[in-house]
C-alpha cells in the first residue's frame, strides 16, 4: 500500500498500552478512541460531561465488545478540574503511553474560562499544556510514549501570539483567537519535543490536524460559514478520515518526534494522512520558548518532570 494511503488497518496492536484521549465523547476524539480500543489499547475518555462520556463508552463497547474503556471527568477550561483529573489519572495509571490532546472549541463568542482566560486559548492551548505537564511523569515512565496534540489548518489563518493581549481583553476576533490557539498547539509541540530530546526522554511529541472535517467543532461558526459547510458537506472529511492523522501520529512505528500529520490531498483539506508542513511562524524557536514561559506562568505548571527521565533503566531525580 502506498505511503499516502495509510489507514486504520495499519495501526499496530496496542495491547498493554494506556491511551488518554481528551474530548473523546464525539467526533474525531470518539473515532480516535474507538480505533485505539479496537486495537486493544486501554482507553480513557477524558471528557467534560460525564454522562456524554458514559454514552460514548457504551457506543465504543457496542462496536468493540471487548474494549477496555473508562471515563475520566476533565474540564479543560478549569485548572482545578485539570489538576483533579491529572491526579486521578496518575494514580490509576502510573504509566501512560499515549496522551491525545484532541479536545477543543472553535470560533466561540467571547467567553472566559474559570481562570479568566479567553476560552479558545485557555481550553485549546493552556488546558492541554497544563494537562501534559501534570501527566508527564506517567508519560516518561512508559517506553516509547507519545503526546499528540491536534492543531488545525486554522493555525495559518490570521494567526499570531498576541503577547500584548493574549486574552483579547482589548478587542475580540473569534477567528484570530482560534488562529492563536491552534498556532500555540504547534509551538507547544515543537518546544516540548525539543525539551524531551534534550534529556534523552523516551517520550516524543507530535501534532496532527484533521483537514476540513464534518464534526460538531464548527457549531459556533458564523452563519455564512455554517451555510458554506452545509453546501460542501459531501466534500468534507468524515470523522473517520479526520481521525487518521492523529492515529498515525500516535501509532505509526515510523513516526518521529516533531512531525506534523495531516491529510495528503489538495490544500490538506482531505485525504489519507501524511507528514505535512506547518507555517514558518510555528517553527520560530524564540516564539516557542516565550510562549512556553508564559504558559508556565499562567497555569502554574512548570514541567519539573523534564528535569529527570523515569523510563525503563532510569531513576528519577528528586524534585
Amino acid at each position: 500500500m502506498p505511503k499516502n494511503r495509510w489507514t486504520e488497518s495499519q495501526i499496530p496492536d496496542q495491547r498493554g498500552r494506556v491511551a488518554v484521549v481528551t474530548g473523546a465523547n464525539t467526533g474525531i476524539g470518539l473515532t480516535t478512541a474507538r480505533a485505539l480500543a479496537a486495537h486493544h489499547a486501554s482507553v480513557v475518555l477524558a471528557v467534560r460531561d460525564g454522562q456524554k462520556g458514559q454514552a460514548a463508552a457504551a457506543q465504543i463497547l457496542s462496536a468493540v465488545p471487548d474494549a477496555d474503556v473508562s471515563v475520566q471527568a476533565l474540564d479543560l477550561s478549569s485548572l482545578a478540574s485539570i489538576r483533579e483529573a491529572s491526579a486521578a489519572l496518575s494514580s490509576a495509571h502510573p504509566t501512560i503511553d499515549l496522551l491525545i490532546n484532541n479536545a477543543g472549541v472553535m470560533y466561540t463568542p467571547l467567553s472566559r474560562t474559570a481562570d479568566g482566560f479567553e476560552l479558545q486559548f485557555g481550553t485549546n492551548h493552556l488546558g492541554h499544556f497544563a494537562l501534559t505537564g501534570l501527566l508527564l511523569r506517567s508519560l516518561l515512565a512508559a517506553p516509547a510514549s507519545r503526546v499528540v496534540t491536534v492543531s488545525s489548518v486554522g493555525h495559518r489563518i490570521r494567526a499570531a501570539i498576541h503577547f500584548d493581549d493574549l486574552q483579547f481583553t482589548q478587542s475580540y476576533d473569534r477567528v484570530a483567537a482560534y488562529g492563536q490557539a491552534k498556532l500555540a498547539n504547534l509551538l507547544f509541540t515543537y518546544e516540548l519535543q525539543r525539551r524531551l530530546a534534550a534529556i534523552g526522554a523516551p517520550t516524543t511529541a507530535l501534532a496532527a490536524h484533521p483537514g476540513v472535517a464534518a464534526t460538531e467543532l464548527g457549531r459556533n461558526s458564523q452563519a455564512w460559514v455554517k451555510a458554506a459547510m452545509s453546501v460542501f458537506s459531501p466534500l468534507l472529511q468524515t470523522p473517520q478520515m479526520g481521525a487518521l492523522p492523529t492515529l498515525r501520529a500516535a501509532t505509526d512505528p515510523t513516526a518521529t518526534g516533531g512531525q506534523y500529520y495531516g491529510p495528503g490531498g489538495l490544500a490538506e483539506a482531505r485525504g489519507n494522512p501524511v507528514v505535512v508542513a506547518s507555517s514558518p511562524q510555528s517553527h520560530d524557536a524564540a516564539l516557542q520558548a516565550r510562549l512556553w514561559s508564559v504558559s508556565e506562568e499562567l497555569t502554574g505548571v512548570d514541567f519539573a518532570a523534564l528535569g529527570s527521565v523515569s523510563g525503563p533503566g532510569r531513576e528519577p531525580s528528586q524534585p
